[in-house]
């Protein structure tokens, strides 16, 4: 890991950005600590995450996928713990591939600790990933920021979503650290919450903290947890009305649109760019932070 140059890439979906390590044969190690590192805003390259790149045969975690999936997104988060998924780094994943020449524009499946994702690459740019069925866990929490105080909806998209709807945006405070809420027990390995204003018919804007980030410009499977919390909130259940519902998700770094269908699959559309590449000084890497 210290004594070669290792390769990387940057980009970033609706400002939801990443530090992307091609690895195909899984052969760089990526501990926390480099990880950390890594996405380190003043002392490193800076992300809200990494995106390694596996060949899912090369993969622990991958293999039983391989059939499936060429290729398996190890994503974790900027404080270099694992993570289930994350939608925007699936659509930058699946940006690097294109440009990489491992895919072309149409079809194809990703592999993630959330399970096999479907992508579908436009020819106009835009990248539509169908992100799987929410779960909707009986108990939620309250969220508490600055005195006020909120019920959140508990959704699963294959990690954990707290989703409250405030008045303002503002009401979410400076999201610099998790916004308290309880019972802590409902979400024993940490929650993204988000805040979520409405801003017309089936349109409604979100900030949101990541677990293992903080407040970051964008969250897909947030987004998407968003969109099915608004529906049902709205009485448009798709499985009980037989009809898709469509919301426009706005985000401090840009609009994502989610389409929930009547099975349930659920749809997210967005764009994704690579913004720069080049290698990580093996050097910088082996000396101590600080």
């Amino acid at each position: 890991m210290t004594t070669s140059q290792i390769p990387f890439l940057k980009g970033h979906g609706t400002e939801n950005d990443f530090v992307i390590v091609p690895d195909p044969d899984d052969a760089v190690d990526l501990p926390a600590a480099v990880v950390a590192r890594l996405c380190d805003r003043r002392a490193g390259i800076g992300g809200d995450g990494l995106l390694h790149v596996v060949r899912s045969a090369a993969h622990p975690e991958a293999r039983a996928m391989a059939d499936e999936a060429e290729w398996f997104m190890d994503y974790r988060n900027a404080d270099g713990s694992v993570a289930e998924m994350c939608g925007n780094g699936v659509r930058v994943f699946a940006r690097y591939l294109q440009r990489a020449g491992h895919v072309e524009a149409g079809d194809l499946a990703v592999a993630t600790r959330g399970g096999v994702k479907r992508v579908h690459l436009a020819k106009d740019g835009d990248i539509t990933v169908s992100m799987g069925r929410a779960t909707l866990p009986e108990e939620g929490v309250t969220v508490t920021v600055d005195g006020r105080s909120w019920d959140a909806r508990n959704v699963n998209m294959g990690n954990p979503h707290a989703v409250a709807f405030v008045d303002e945006l503002e009401h979410a405070g400076a999201l610099t650290a998790t916004p308290p809420y309880s019972p802590a027990a409902v979400y024993p390995d940490g929650v993204n919450i988000e805040f979520v204003v409405d801003r017309g018919p089936r349109h409604v804007a979100m900030r949101v903290h990541e677990r293992g980030s903080g407040e970051t410009r964008s969250c897909g499977t947030g987004a998407c947890a968003v969109a099915v919390a608004a529906a049902r909130r709205d009485g448009a259940d798709p499985a009980e009305t037989g009809t898709p519902v469509t919301y426009t998700v706005e985000l401090p770094g840009g609009t994502l649109v989610i389409t929930e269908h009547p099975d349930g699959e659920i749809e997210m559309t967005g764009p994704a760019v690579i913004v720069a590449e080049g290698l990580v000084d093996p050097a910088w890497l082996a000396a101590r932070p600080g």
